[in-house]
């Protein structure tokens, strides 16, 4: 009997799971397309990897090589954007031994938030994430629903200049929020927000989307799906004819694609605890997006 090390056994699970997952995109040649960030031209994936519940897995080693291939499904697909979160229990600690147990760091942009009230607190938190993605600085730092924003916005500011964070934002989950996000945009500088925005979830599209591109500010989106509620609904339907008009061969990289054809968006986040459908999403970022015409169908196609 073959008795493995933890480290070996670790290794082999990531491997044959990353495999399976990256490994088609990466043999077609498949290459996400890219947007520069606003401030800074720096050209960022389309398709990243949200891991609110999907990453919080404790200790567990097969799980937490499980989400080791989430995160090289991204990577085979030329992805890098990966969203956490200290709300998120061990998300952060899961993605650190992830990036690490893959070699990926310099391949991730590694995106987290700060969700707690005092500067004191603030400081003490973010360096406890820092600590948890085994990362000297991290890529964006964003304060998570706006909490206490006014005691955050100096610190990121300060870090910034240190270079312990290279880009900062602000963030949030629901559309009651819509006016106090474009508030701070309107009154300070901010390089990335993020909000929710889905086929079912337009809100942001009259006035947020528009704000956002006149200002410069890189735009995240959350909750692609609709919450997972639209996605669950639609799975059960055959794709309509319209969906190979796009590229789309499944229902979440049409719900993608639609999230996508918005020009102020730079990048969806998507969370998934899944390696193939982390390989899915990722093909949202290839082909074509729909036109006013097609939005207007798929709209259309929910709504029935």
């Amino acid at each position: 009997m073959i008795s493995l090390t933890r480290a070996e056994f670790l290794r082999m699970a990531v491997a044959a799971a990353a495999l399976g997952a990256g490994g088609a995109a990466a043999q077609e040649g498949f290459r996400m397309r890219t947007r520069p960030i606003p401030k800074t031209g720096e050209p960022l994936p389309e398709v990243g990897c949200g891991t609110w519940q999907t990453f919080d897995v404790g200790t567990s080693e097969p799980e937490r090589a499980t989400r080791a291939a989430v995160l090289e499904a991204l990577f085979a697909a030329g992805g890098s954007v990966i969203d956490s979160s200290p709300m998120y229990g061990s998300s952060e600690e899961v993605v650190g031994w992830a990036v690490e147990r893959l070699g990926a760091r310099r391949r991730a942009f590694l995106a987290t938030k700060v969700w707690t009230a005092g500067r004191a607190a603030g400081v003490a938190q973010m360096e406890e994430s820092l600590r948890l993605f085994r990362a000297d600085a991290v890529d964006l730092m964003q304060i998570h629903n706006l909490l206490d924003w006014r005691a955050h916005l100096p610190t990121l500011r300060a870090w910034k200049a240190e270079g312990r964070i290279r880009h900062l934002g602000i963030t949030h989950y629901h559309a009651g929020a819509y006016d106090d996000l474009a508030a701070v945009i309107r009154a300070e500088e901010i390089d990335f927000v993020q909000f929710n925005y889905a086929l079912d979830d337009r809100a942001a599209e009259r006035m947020l989307l528009p704000l956002a591109a006149d200002r410069g500010v890189a735009v995240l989106v959350n909750r692609p799906f609709g919450g997972g509620g639209l996605l669950r609904r639609l799975a059960s339907r055959p794709l309509p004819g319209w969906a190979a008009e796009i590229g789309a061969t499944s229902w979440a990289q049409a719900l993608l694609k639609y999230v996508l054809a918005h020009p102020a968006v730079t990048c969806v986040i998507p969370g998934t605890g899944q390696p193939r459908h982390m390989a899915d999403n990722a093909r949202a970022g290839d082909g074509t997006y729909p036109d006013a015409a097609l939005r207007t169908r798929m709209i259309a196609e929910v709504e029935t």
